[in-house]
């Protein structure tokens, strides 16, 4: 377990040199952010196929210690997983697209401002995309 944190604390290295501005350019930003979610991926990745996180881990019956995953098995943190990731990257691509549209939508009426509905209509398509990544995170969940 010791192992796995080293390495997704190493993983993390890229994203704190961007924060501290070592890496400046925005090409060498793009790639250390890459870099950066691939490498904590295949940690994750590796910690799960190897077993190392055990999520049905339970502990002796004489402790007075409960147990983290609830006598649940595998799968069930696996759905709460994928429940996050659902919400979370959905959330962030409804961000970079609405950050995008938005600022499209904003020029576009400044120039003709009788382009306001349709302007808005792309601006509300792009944050539809969070409501979609909630929606199967709910689903995921019910299924529990």
């Amino acid at each position: 377990m010791l192992l796995f944190t080293i390495l997704f604390l190493a993983s993390m290295i890229p994203l704190v040199l961007c924060a501290a501005g070592v890496v400046k350019t925005p090409k060498s930003r793009k790639a250390a952010l890459a870099v950066n979610i691939v490498a904590c991926f295949m940690v994750c990745l590796l910690a799960f196929g190897t077993g190392a996180i055990g999520v049905s881990a339970e502990a002796p019956e004489d402790t007075a210690v409960e147990t983290v995953s609830g006598g649940q098995s595998t799968g069930f943190g696996v759905g709460l997983l994928g429940a996050a990731l659902a919400t979370g990257l959905s959330c962030i691509g409804a961000g970079i697209a609405v950050a995008s549209s938005a600022s499209a939508a904003i020029g576009a009426i400044s120039e003709n401002p009788k382009t306001f509905g349709k302007a808005l209509i792309f601006v509300a398509l792009a944050e539809g995309v969070a409501l979609y990544g909630m929606l199967i995170s709910i689903q995921i969940l019910a299924k529990f």
